[in-house]
């Protein structure tokens, strides 16, 4: 896979996702926010990798947010950042993505790690919610998100007075799930995403889309009876005989479905 904003690597079960923007914050702009779509719905078409990593290139940004130079002149979808597109698509992915916070995650990126199963960060990685004092503002993911993590009071202190904080605050509130030394980010992410590619793929994609169906309404719980309910019904003997009798023109046998 080519892209422009992003870049995209695989080792052995793991599959990387790194935002190339560095000298920009690896701010998410419209191309960024396709291309990270794009990419995870090619990943969910394939069974190489187990676990998704997501980062930051350099050593200073995970991602500082949004950029949305160059496009449309209107209140309407044309003129917003398709940021929604990104979160939803990770939503949707059924293997683990675990954001490796390598700096600032602020606004829009401190979103972006919230939305990912897992977060590992650097010790010197600091979070922070910044729209109200910027002018913008996050009240969806950045905030239902936020509350299921930290509870509403912290996570309306955090909106509302906009603290930095650091990556040892992060964890103990619980933000974050782990911490690593500025210099083993990336041993330590490898680790863990090795750690989870041990698992059952078809038991993590269970478990993700019995979380996600809380805050997915019909598409959340679709994940889970649509795609993976189905396929197991589909080689059961009940659909076998039910659909040899329809296409037998027969009634079909009761006593050939198991109980």
């Amino acid at each position: 896979m080519s892209f422009t904003e992003i870049l995209y690597e695989e080792d052995g079960p793991i599959g990387t996702i790194t935002l190339n923007r560095p000298d920009n914050g690896n701010m998410f702009t419209q191309v960024m926010c396709h291309e990270i779509r794009d990419c995870i719905e090619a990943i969910r078409r394939e069974t190489r990798t187990r676990v998704i990593v997501l980062t930051g290139a350099g050593e200073k940004f995970f991602c500082i947010g949004g950029e949305k130079t160059g496009m449309e002149d209107t209140r309407l979808y044309a003129g917003t950042l398709p940021t929604l597109e990104m979160y939803e698509a990770i939503d949707r992915l059924q293997k683990p993505v675990i954001a490796s916070v390598n700096g600032f995650a602020v606004g829009g990126g401190n979103v972006l790690q919230m939305v990912c199963d897992v977060t590992i960060a650097k010790e010197s990685a600091v979070f922070r919610q910044v729209g109200p004092m910027m002018g913008s503002f996050d009240a969806g993911y950045g905030t239902w998100y936020l509350e299921d993590l930290v509870g509403k009071k912290r996570a309306k202190e955090i909106w509302y007075a906009n603290p930095k904080i650091s990556a040892a605050e992060a964890k103990d509130m619980g933000l974050i799930n782990r911490i690593a030394p500025d210099g083993e980010l990336r041993e330590k992410t490898r680790e863990f995403a090795l750690e989870i590619a041990e698992r059952g793929a078809f038991a993590l994609a269970s478990i993700k889309g019995a979380f996600n169906a809380r805050h997915g309404g019909v598409g959340g719980l679709s994940r889970v009876t649509h795609d993976l309910l189905l396929s197991q019904y589909l080689v059961s003997d009940e659909h076998h005989e039910l659909s040899e009798a329809f296409k037998e023109r027969r009634k079909p046998d009761p006593s050939r479905f198991g109980q």
